[in-house]
């Protein structure tokens, strides 16, 4: 048991010379946690650098659950980087269907390509390198270094930011990532970082299930825009569509979406300039 209470791990913790006893009883408290209650999710047992990354491209604005439910199918049609750069655009996209947010699909076709291309079907272990990828920003190219390579790098998700501000910010409001940052750097296990991250996003999934969600204190919080009737509906309608049936035309999609021609026009435009799809005829397939 730790010698400290809670508001006595905040207190000196945030200080930048916090005593180690006082960031190993924190790491303490999150590891207890995990051992009792850890989820047994498929990508964390013993990960190939693959599988952390389609499983950490996945995961973004996703629920595991959705995930999990994907991850396996998904990885048995498209087992390495080589396979799945050696698929169709198209392929991938209807792989990819009840996933949601399907430019993700994309970037990860286009991302296997250059890992192919220019790292020999490797994922490669440098930020800079991994940040360069499609679809790859600051956070998610930290998370697939410590959880593919072990890599004791710093970062926040929405269930890491959860756990600090929950601990360290009680009662405050717009919490900024700035100030988290150097608490999570300053509490990481550099023995084993995969581990800790993975421990830290199970309690905060505890604290959102038990709790208000702690996160919505954050600067960074967002409520989601509603997906009924958005645009981004429509467009996943569609692709489901030319994923079920095959092609598609102009009217055939005004009629799925109980829209005029023009919407129905611009929104199979976008798609097309995207790379979604392509025109076969006077109709559109997947590309």
């Amino acid at each position: 048991m730790s010698r400290y209470t809670h508001e006595e791990l905040s207190g000196l913790i945030r200080d930048a010379h916090a005593p180690q006893d006082a960031k190993a009883a924190f790491r303490r408290i999150i590891y207890d946690h995990y051992k009792k209650h850890g989820r047994a999710l498929p990508w964390r047992n013993a990960p190939t650098p693959y599988e952390v990354f389609v499983s950490e491209i996945m995961l973004q604005q996703t629920q595991v659950e959705r995930v999990v439910n994907k991850f396996p199918t998904f990885l048995a049609r498209f087992p390495d980087f080589r396979a799945l750069a050696d698929s169709t655009a198209g392929e991938v996209v209807a792989a990819w269907q009840g996933m949601g947010y399907n430019r993700r699909a994309l970037s990860l076709h286009r991302a296997a390509k250059i890992i192919v291309e220019k790292h020999g079907g490797a994922l490669p272990i440098h930020i800079e390198e991994l940040e360069a990828l499609p679809g790859i920003g600051k956070a998610t190219a930290r998370s697939i270094a410590a959880f593919a390579f072990n890599e004791p790098v710093v970062f926040i998700e929405t269930n890491i930011r959860s756990v600090f501000i929950h601990f360290f910010f009680p009662g405050a409001e717009n919490v900024p990532d700035a100030e988290i940052l150097p608490l999570v750097e300053r509490t990481l296990d550099r023995k084993n970082p995969s581990r800790w991250y993975n421990a830290l996003m199970d309690y905060g999934v505890m604290l959102k299930k038990e709790n208000a969600n702690p996160s919505r204190k954050s600067a960074a919080y967002r409520p989601q825009a509603p997906f009924k009737n958005s645009r981004r509906q429509k467009r996943g309608r569609i692709l489901a569509r030319l994923v079920e049936s095959g092609p598609l035309g102009i009217a055939g999609a005004a009629a799925l979406l109980g829209v005029d021609i023009e919407t129905a026009g611009g929104l199979l435009d976008e798609l097309e300039r995207e790379g979604f799809i392509r025109k076969k005829g006077r109709a559109y397939v997947l590309s």
